[in-house]
């Protein structure tokens, strides 16, 4: 039972299967922290930049609301075109400030990510309308943790605003008693020294945030034991299933393998633990190719085939041993045997000779040249 637990526990670190799936549909690490921080970055950087251009616009636009025209106050049905026209000229003196924060919070979330454009998350989930489950959402350890977080991120920001208003109180209050042209400049540096403390601020926030959201996206997509061996089977196989494979595969090989043994020219035999046929072809071959090869049970079943086949069979244990050491199924014989397999051939093409036309029967060949490193049995393999 305790074994069953474990593998019902979501214990282990998620593949990179796991992950990319779940990158597929949209569920990636983000970071709410994050992307404010990058928005209201560009904003600040926006209204550097584009500030001086923007506040002339704006004291032109508004000098121009509040000049008494007398064509429109004889003529009201001007007033509302008046209107749009100066709405629109409010707009579009905004539209670079606004575009430049449309294209960051767009493209903050890549930040974190990447470049991630998916269309699961906009599929319609009627189990997202359960109440109970929104219920169950509101009370989670997940909304607990934003809370949290928005607990936190408020008591960071408002302390580090307040420590900021009692550090240039002073300043504050003298700027009721500067000239004009004085007191807008200060007013100047006090908010942008403000905006940059505050986004310090920020910035803690977001050094705690996106570690925190790296670990809970790893955490969710954790697996069990049971689901990494599952997800093994189907990238890998089935460990049963391929060794059937293989067990069939090794099969049809030694079929065809049998197959072969009738048109070989000669087997060569230890004479029981290994049995080796050779082919050769002059045509075709550059040396005698081994044809099939096998140990016991396969070598008993080598010689019976040979013998139903009229193959002639020759014992010299020493060769046996090494073609089948050094020689592979469809692979020429090691020139160092080229010797040894020549006076095999002959003697095999003399014994067709004799059963054709007769004579004297011809003698078997013995002690074949064989180097001792070939031999497994000299090599005390």
């Amino acid at each position: 039972m305790a074994e069953e637990d474990s593998d019902l526990e979501k214990t282990e670190s998620p593949s990179q299967r796991r992950l990319d799936q779940a990158r597929e549909e949209g569920q990636v690490a983000r970071s709410r922290e994050l992307s404010t921080f990058a928005v209201l970055m560009a904003g600040g950087a926006g209204i550097w930049l584009m500030g001086s251009a923007l506040s002339q616009q704006l004291i032109s636009l508004i000098r121009e609301g509040l000049t008494l025209d007398t064509g429109l106050a004889f003529h009201t049905e001007q007033l509302l075109p008046h209107l749009h026209d100066l709405s629109m000229a409010t707009l579009l003196a905004f539209l670079p400030l606004l575009g430049l924060l449309l294209l960051v919070a767009v493209f903050s979330p890549m930040l974190m990510n990447g470049w991630l454009f998916s269309m699961a998350p906009l599929q319609p989930n009627f189990g997202k309308l359960n109440p109970l489950n929104g219920i169950g959402r509101m009370f989670s350890v997940n909304s607990l943790m934003e809370l949290a977080k928005a607990i936190v991120k408020s008591l960071v920001v408002g302390g580090v605003g307040a420590w900021v208003i009692w550090h240039n109180k002073e300043a504050v209050l003298m700027l009721v008693t500067e000239p004009l042209a004085h007191a807008i400049p200060h007013l100047g540096s006090l908010v942008w020294g403000s905006f940059a403390a505050i986004m310090g601020g920020m910035l803690l926030i977001v050094a705690v945030d996106v570690p925190f959201q790296l670990y809970e996206h790893n955490k969710k997509l954790k697996m069990t034991k049971e689901e990494v061996r599952q997800e093994a089977k189907e990238t890998e196989g089935d460990p049963q299933v391929k060794a059937r494979i293989r067990s069939m595969q090794r099969e049809m090989a030694r079929r065809r393998m049998m197959a072969e043994i009738p048109t070989a020219d000669v087997v060569v035999t230890n004479p029981t633990h290994f049995s080796v046929a050779l082919k050769y072809s002059d045509n075709k071959m550059r040396a005698p190719v081994v044809v099939a090869k096998g140990s016991h049970l396969m070598a008993a079943r080598i010689r019976e085939i040979a013998k139903e086949n009229n193959v002639p069979i020759l014992e010299a244990p020493p060769l046996a041993r090494a073609l089948h050491k050094h020689c592979e199924l469809g692979q020429a014989i090691p020139e160092a045997l080229y010797t040894a397999v020549a006076e095999v051939l002959a003697y095999v093409y003399q014994l067709r000779r004799y059963k054709q036309v007769g004579g004297a029967y011809p003698q078997e060949p013995h002690e074949l040249p064989v180097p001792q490193e070939l031999d497994p049995a000299n090599a005390g393999l």
